[in-house]
């Protein structure tokens, strides 16, 4: 029985005293597709044809300061999509709906962008700071603005991916604890409600992994 309605994110499933809910995240693996096949498969041809999309949106972002990052933002968008849809199915744990794993991909990243800018690029990372036509009197105070956004920048992004997936769960599990008490026809309605968002949900499972690699190399392209 739960004891509060956040048990659901707790990681407690485990075996000889090792647990088994954070293998959840390597399941991605299983479903990466055969490079050496001789006859590529659908998922093959699926895998590259989302690789080829994702590393032309990149390029018009990015510009031409590209030089095959977009590698690095593919597999960071593969690893979480997969991560959110799995977390969709039954008795699997969803890691992204922990501030520890979402932090994990997003500080050491943010942190690594910056450091390359400040020690390479100086010049242009104090310009940042201050946009162009700010009046005398509001630079001071655009000044530190914007770097306390630059400061909370993985903590924002990290919060936005965590919230998004805790979100979605606690609704759906709100509506299915109704089950018991509601009648025929309305027990009916819920799970058609319930069957609407997961829909939903899985389509935020995509929208948020998108977005996190979205923003992530937009950071990194104002280093440079």
């Amino acid at each position: 029985m739960m004891m509060n309605l956040f048990s659901i994110f707790d990681p407690t499933s485990s075996i000889f005293n090792i647990s088994l809910n954070w293998l959840s995240t390597l399941i991605m693996l299983i479903f990466l597709p055969q490079l050496y096949w001789i006859i590529s498969s659908r998922n093959n041809i699926l895998f590259f044809k989302i690789m080829n999309n994702i590393h032309n949106e990149l390029k018009t972002l990015m510009g031409k300061n590209i030089k095959g990052s977009t590698i690095m933002y593919f597999s960071l968008f593969m690893f979480i999509l997969m991560n959110n849809l799995f977390g969709l199915f039954p008795y699997i744990f969803t890691s992204t709906s922990h501030l520890s794993l979402t932090m994990m991909l997003a500080f050491p990243l943010w942190l690594s962008f910056n450091l390359f800018g400040w020690l390479m690029n100086m010049k242009h990372m104090f310009t940042h700071l201050l946009p162009q036509n700010t009046p005398l009197l509001l630079m001071p105070f655009m000044v530190l603005i914007e770097t306390i956004s630059n400061l909370i920048r993985s903590f924002t992004l990290s919060v936005r991916l965590t919230a998004n997936m805790i979100a979605g769960h606690l609704l759906l599990t709100l509506l299915s604890s109704m089950g018991l008490s509601l009648s025929y026809y309305m027990l009916l309605i819920l799970v058609m409600t319930q069957f609407l968002l997961l829909i939903l949900e899985f389509a935020v499972a995509i929208i948020q992994s998108y977005v996190f690699m979205v923003l992530m190399s937009l950071y990194s392209s104002e280093v440079n």
